[in-house]
């Protein structure tokens, strides 16, 4: 495709500023990983709000971008070869914004492949067990009768909680002084696991010390506050 009208999902969300990065999103916790990036990184984007409530990530034209079905996804007019690019997963997103901004990623290799597995920790462990305690403690798992499945999901939850509260023992951030796309992809996942989740007691969220203080310094940048609202459904 060579054109961002090319890309069916352009007709039913039209960009007004076809120039600049697509995003197609709700503010989720994947979802404002992106929006955190984009914001942190100042690359010029324009947010579509895709309601996932509504169903509209399984119409045609998102499953034409995602087929998959899950937001963010976005097109990115100016590609690597100066083509659209349209791209899913959040964390392959995350990567391609670090990589096209230069920023929040470490250039030195060895540091670069350490910071993408934080990334993975976040996509692999994070997201999925903390979405778990969210379903069966907020929403329709919560009227299962049998509760084995959320203490299942809330220890590991806990044990997780532990690993990122013993990485951020000394440092400031996930890799230590530097802000990185790993930081990113898990300070939405955390802040919703207490806040919209409501698993602050049932976890014991207040025991992990340092995650309590990483989470206030990133919920303290303004792109994280920022991001964390777009797109946000009116």
């Amino acid at each position: 495709m060579s054109h961002l009208s090319d890309f069916p999902i352009a007709a039913r969300w039209p960009a007004r500023y076809p120039d600049r990065i697509q995003l197609y999103s709700l503010n989720t916790p994947n979802g404002v990983k992106v929006s955190i990036m984009l914001e942190e990184a100042g690359l010029p984007y324009e947010p579509h709000l895709v309601d996932i409530m509504k169903d509209e990530s399984h119409t045609p034209e998102f499953l034409s971008l995602n087929p998959n079905g899950k937001i963010p996804a976005i097109i990115d007019p100016d590609g690597p070869d100066g083509r659209p690019l349209g791209l899913f997963e959040s964390g392959a997103i995350l990567l391609y914004l670090a990589d096209k901004s230069g920023k929040f990623i470490p250039a030195d290799p060895a540091r670069r492949w350490e910071t993408i597995q934080w990334l993975f920790f976040q996509m692999t462990a994070i997201g999925p067990m903390f979405g778990q305690v969210g379903f069966f403690n907020k929403f329709a798992g919560k009227e299962i009768a049998d509760k084995r499945p959320l203490a299942r999901y809330v220890a590991e939850s806990k044990r997780l909680l532990g690993v990122l509260d013993a990485r951020l023992d000394g440092r400031r951030w996930i890799m230590g002084e530097e802000y990185s796309i790993a930081d990113i992809a898990t300070l939405g996942w955390v802040n919703n696991l207490i806040t919209f989740y409501g698993a602050r007691e049932l976890v014991e969220y207040d025991s992990f010390a340092h995650v309590v203080a990483w989470l206030a310094r990133g919920l303290a940048r303004p792109a994280v506050r920022r991001g964390l609202e777009i797109p946000r459904r009116g």
